[in-house]
């Protein structure tokens, strides 16, 4: 078998931007540039995150930036007209030769409302795939409009959909451009298995993933459905483990006790408070209890798995358990060898990030790359003069 690497693509940028004092100014030529380096370094496509920037048209605008590098787009259903974002997608594959691939977000009922979207959570699925269906519809070529529940689009002529004013691009990406996303309550899994093409879920510990992603598969299979997997993790990886670890301790001693104090009340049920948690996870409590104590823990504390960390990050600090922070740690075999473990539960695509963005994205092509068989489509440049010594060997 063989993974895909992305990496990250959006504004917040810094040597540790979850803080005031460790966050860049950046702005479109900074992301022009950590575009540019993720697709001379080799990297399957990007992520484009969450920032002031709309995602759509910051992709449009890297295309003529890079040659290979996939956008990976964050969409809600809902934001624009099916058929609209059909001939965006079509445009831009036209220019793009065919770069284009789509994070399908549900996202939460106050987020939608602000976009005009007023589903109740179950009824959101729905609508999200009615939506979904008619934009590959249109993408395809179909002229014949969608008439369905939420979704209702009028026929366009056959003859204009050729004409050299009023037609369209021909789809470039057959049968269609990939969607990928995510969803773990019940209407979001039945909802994942009809659609996507590769599920995607924050981070847990490799057996942890692959039983989540089992579970996936198996629902999949019940429609004659096969989706591949994917996660979501930061990275720090270092010649050394001892290198990666003091990194990873030098990030948490710049995290504020506020920041972490606030991050850890966000996950705490409704009606719990930071003084009456209690985990009977031994390793949690004893760091809930620090936090409790004005202090910060160790990095090592940390650690809940062989090279997996719960540290902080842009993403959150998720001292209560694996989420959209959640790290990998080590040395470049170690981490290899825990992609790998993970490659054995299931997981076949890694969107990574590292900050400052463009020096971990080379630390990652540089030391990681060589220790891993990559599905990238094409031949991944190698930065370094001589292979590893663990590759070396085998050569």
């Amino acid at each position: 078998m063989a993974v895909k690497i992305l990496w990250y693509l959006t504004t917040p940028d810094g040597p540790y931007p979850w803080e005031p004092e460790g966050r860049w100014t950046t702005d479109f030529e900074h992301l022009k540039q950590l575009a540019v380096a993720s697709d001379r370094l080799g990297y399957y496509g990007s992520l484009l995150g969450s920032s002031p920037n709309e995602s759509l048209a910051v992709s449009a605008a890297l295309i003529d930036a890079t040659k290979r590098l996939r956008f990976l787009v964050a969409q809600h259903p809902g934001e624009l007209s099916p058929a609209v974002l059909a001939k965006w997608a079509l445009t831009f594959d036209q220019f793009s030769n065919g770069r284009l691939l789509f994070n399908v977000v549900n996202g939460n009922d106050a987020g939608l409302a602000t976009l005009g979207v007023h589903y109740p959570h179950d009824e959101r699925y729905d609508f999200s795939l009615e939506y979904w269906r008619s934009f590959q519809s249109i993408y395809a070529g179909e002229t014949d409009g969608y008439d369905g529940r939420y979704v209702k689009l009028a026929p366009r002529s056959p003859g204009a959909a050729g004409h050299p004013l009023g037609g369209w691009h021909p789809p470039r990406q057959k049968p269609g451009i990939a969607l990928w996303g995510a969803g773990t309550s019940a209407p979001g899994v039945a909802h994942s298995v009809q659609l996507l093409d590769v599920y995607l879920s924050f981070a847990n510990t490799p057996p942890a993933l692959g039983e989540k992603f089992r579970k996936v598969a198996a629902e999949a299979a019940k429609i004659g459905r096969e989706l591949t997997f994917g996660t979501r993790l930061q990275i720090i990886v270092r010649e050394t483990e001892e290198e990666a670890w003091a990194h990873a301790e030098k990030l948490l001693q710049r995290t504020s006790l506020q920041t972490a104090r606030a991050s850890l009340e966000r996950q705490l049920p409704p009606g719990v408070t930071l003084e009456n948690f209690h985990s009977d996870d031994p390793q949690v409590q004893r760091n809930v209890e620090s936090i409790r104590a004005g202090r910060l823990p160790k990095a090592r504390d940390l650690e809940i798995y062989p090279n997996v960390w719960l540290g902080p990050s842009l993403f959150g600090f998720n001292i209560l358990g694996p989420a959209a922070g959640t790290y990998l740690v080590g040395s470049a075999e170690q981490v290899a060898e825990r992609i790998r473990e993970y490659e054995a539960q299931g997981t076949s695509a890694f969107i990574l990030s590292g900050f400052p963005l463009i020096d971990e994205a080379h630390r990652v092509a540089d030391l990681l790359f060589p220790l891993l068989d990559l599905d990238h489509g094409f031949e991944v440049p190698r930065l370094g003069v001589n292979p590893p010594a663990a590759l070396a060997e085998t050569v």
